[in-house]
């Protein structure tokens, strides 16, 4: 239980950092976007280069890589419906469906895995779909529903090459290249980029903490039926999922809590970086990152209590 504590205030305390920083207002008012920026165009991709490469892309493929697979992608599905129904713009449906599946595996999953599962690599397959599937995927889509989002259609030739133009997708392909070919860059031009790395989760925390400055108290405004949605599905569908799909599979005892409480997880904030990086549904990326961090606390003490 420890470890859960101990996850949330870390976090917690870089996002107050930054809170305290945009107060201040000594990064200036574009302090969130140039953040936010940095962090997508050099920090990330240097962030899914490294972790990607030292993952044993092999030994990821397991029970708790389907499951991950499974519900993640019925989490996200399960927002649409909602936002065209509503009539939200493409974008802001976008940034609500990744919400409601993607979850914070890195900042929180790794060390909960650490301290209360006994075990990091059972959030590795977490980690390794959300860099190697969800994270191009939805950037690219941002990126595409971006240069449509002031009326213009962009040309054909820019929508087909998204991909290729996507600095996340890229780090995403040379990454897992160097894992299955097992051709590890020197340590010259490696070094520089672990170093870079660095910058990508403070960065992204940093923007986060910032943006909740003057920012409205959630579930306010249009967004409030939008957000109750997210939360209903990061922190209630998608770990009940998980435990539906962990036990068709034939999972218990510590394989079934990995997979639940990985799927239990807040949504991470690295959605709301992408939403302020391409300016789509910021406030419902900013809104669902806060309020699932708050609910998800109890209710991951409850999965670790009936299930461990």
């Amino acid at each position: 239980m420890n470890g859960v504590i101990d996850a949330f205030v870390v976090i917690g305390s870089v996002v107050a950092v930054g809170y305290l920083v945009g107060r201040t207002g000594v990064l200036g008012p574009a302090a969130t976007q140039v953040l936010s920026r940095a962090a997508f165009f050099v920090a990330s991709p240097a962030l899914l280069f490294s972790t990607l490469g030292r993952t044993d892309v092999h030994a990821v493929f397991s029970e708790g890589l389907v499951v991950t697979a499974v519900t993640s992608v019925l989490a996200c599905l399960l927002y649409v419906p909602v936002g065209l129904l509503r009539r939200r713009p493409a974008g802001e449906t976008a940034v609500g469906a990744m919400a409601s599946g993607y979850v914070n595996a890195g900042n929180l999953g790794l060390p909960i895995a650490t301290y209360a599962l006994g075990n990091v690599t059972e959030a590795v397959p977490v980690l390794v779909f959300q860099l190697a599937v969800l994270t191009p995927f939805f950037t690219t889509l941002l990126g595409v529903l971006s240069e449509r989002s002031d009326g213009a259609r962009p040309p054909r030739w820019r929508t087909l090459t998204a991909p290729v133009r996507n600095p996340i997708a890229l780090a995403t392909v040379a990454g897992i290249t160097v894992s299955v070919t097992g051709l590890v860059p020197p340590t010259p031009l490696l070094a520089p980029i672990e170093l870079i790395s660095d910058l990508a989760v403070p960065g992204m925390l940093l923007a986060f903490g910032i943006s909740l400055c003057g920012a409205k108290r959630p579930g306010t405004g249009a967004t409030a039926p939008l957000l109750a949605t997210v939360l209903v599905l990061k922190c209630v569908v998608h770990p009940v999922l998980a435990l539906l799909v962990g036990l068709l599979l034939g999972l218990e005892g510590p394989g079934l809590l990995a997979v639940v409480v990985c799927a239990a997880l807040p949504t991470a904030q690295n959605v709301f970086a992408y939403a302020a990086r391409f300016e789509q549904g910021e406030s419902l990326g900013r809104d669902a990152a806060l309020s699932t961090t708050v609910v998800s606390v109890p209710v991951l003490f409850g999965v670790v209590a009936l299930l461990g």
